[in-house]
């Protein structure tokens, strides 16, 4: 093992997935110089920024922390956690920095934790935005300030940088706003001085933990990064690691399989090598790390309308004959029906049918001759104003919906409700407003707070 290798132990893709107590310690006899992963995501929509909530459950979250820190005290190295708690905002951040605070006193340690925000000020976006310096990401438009105003939560994607200021500043564990998924694997390999292109490259490839390996459902990899390259191997005995899988993660997540953009700069691949050092193990050399002008990607989310909904169930072989047909029939009726019933009431409204099992997933038409389903679920989604709103529309529209025939003059069907009350209230609807870069510096949009367990005088401190 050589002297001149930072090691980076990931033990999982996402804190709160279920980390594995045996890959852990098989990681730390590999004398790890950190431990670091992520814990964010946009994967579910927009719901987790919009509300500050996580998207795994406090339990789950406590659960790997306690697994996390109780290895980072035996080890004596640093953890650092990104994009907390789900979307990285404040409220996720100290959520995370509360249940940590909570392992702390169970295990009865006492870690010093910086605590990186990166959830950003509407006015310092908006004086950004006059200056110019905030430009859209595809497929976005022009950001103007009503989109701003639209988002209940705004975060800056952090880089590497603000890690390896904490991490300089004493930190045991750093837990961080919202954060490239590569940035907080990327930090230690880059504080030691470890080849740049070789850190960012090895940090995007290991990101998700073991999807990078021949088996995904093993969680943790040992990335080490040296003068000029890395190597990348699994934690668990009986997994691998293939020039293929490792590759392949450059695709994962990424519009071009050879460059991907972060604060400061982008990684090339184009040239590089990936070679099997043996059966579970590759080395990957060739990378390249293209400085740039430093910018944080924006994300923005809101609430807007609200939702209720209701389901059914329809084995009917006419309806299934002509699924379209009757949908548009049934719309039409429906649409009538609320104008009928609640007039200028029902305000601005949608109706939507989603046919499950026909083309609800995807939206387009079935291909020409297409076979009739065996049956399908049919999801009604009433969108208004207000939750009330939303509800009373979908009241309206209940008999038709679980009653609508096939034809006009045939007898009226009972469609297969699986729920009474049929009515379900899905509350708030979500939506993403920003996607956007803003030109900074590394430190300009970060606050740091530290949290000093074993301080008698006091836990928080502010930088």
């Amino acid at each position: 093992m050589s002297l001149d290798e930072t090691r980076i132990l990931v033990p999982l893709g996402v804190l709160g997935s279920g980390a594995k107590a045996e890959e852990l310690e098989a990681g730390l006899a590999l004398r790890p110089h950190a431990i670091a992963l992520d814990a964010g995501s946009t994967d579910s929509g927009p719901a987790s920024l919009a509300t500050g909530l996580s998207k795994y459950s406090r339990h789950a979250i406590k659960r790997d922390m306690s697994l996390l820190m109780a290895a980072r005290e035996r080890a004596g190295i640093p953890l650092l956690i990104g994009s907390c708690g789900t979307s990285g905002c404040d409220q996720a951040v100290d959520w995370t920095l509360e249940i940590a605070l909570e392992v702390a006193r169970d295990q009865g340690i006492a870690p010093r934790i910086a605590v990186l925000y990166s959830e950003q000020d509407k006015l310092v976006l908006k004086a950004k935005l006059r200056q110019g310096a905030i430009r859209p990401l595809p497929p976005s438009a022009a950001l103007d300030e009503a989109r701003i105003d639209a988002c209940d939560h705004i975060v800056a994607l952090l880089g590497a940088e603000p890690y390896i200021a904490a991490l300089d500043a004493g930190a045991d564990i750093v837990l961080g706003g919202r954060t490239t998924d590569t940035a907080v694997l990327a930090a230690v390999p880059l504080r030691n001085g470890r080849h740049v292109g070789a850190s960012w490259h090895a940090a995007k490839i290991a990101e998700c933990g073991g999807l990078c390996t021949v088996n995904p459902g093993s969680t943790g990899v040992l990335m080490s990064v040296d003068q000029e390259g890395f190597t990348l191997a699994p934690l668990a005995p009986n997994n691998r690691c293939t020039p293929e899988t490792v590759s392949a993660h450059m695709l994962y997540e990424n519009g071009d399989p050879f460059r991907l953009t972060e604060p400061g700069g982008v990684l090339d691949v184009t040239d590089t090598l990936y070679a099997p050092l043996d059966e579970r193990t590759v080395r990957v050399t060739g990378s390249r790390f293209e400085a740039a002008p430093y910018t944080m990607k924006l994300e923005g989310a809101g609430g807007g309308s609200y939702q209720t909904v209701m389901l059914v169930g329809i084995e009917d072989p006419a309806v299934l004959a002509d699924i379209d047909g009757f949908l548009a029939r049934m719309s039409d009726a429906l649409h009538q029906r609320v104008q009928r019933m609640l007039g200028e009431i029902a305000g601005s409204y949608e109706i939507s049918l989603r046919p499950y099992g026909w083309n609800a997933v995807s939206g387009l038409p079935p291909p020409a001759g297409a076979a009739p389903p065996r049956e399908i679920g049919l999801l009604f989604v009433a969108t208004a104003a207000t939750q009330a709103l939303a509800t009373e529309v979908t009241k309206v529209c209940n008999p038709y919906f679980f009653h609508f025939p096939v034809r006009e003059g045939k007898e009226l069907p009972s469609y297969a409700f699986p729920f009474s009350p049929a009515e379900i209230e899905r509350g708030q609807v979500f939506a993403f407003h920003l996607n956007h870069v803003v030109q900074t510096t590394p430190s300009e949009l970060v606050r740091t707070r530290w949290v000093d367990v074993g301080d008698p005088t006091g836990w928080t401190k502010d930088a």
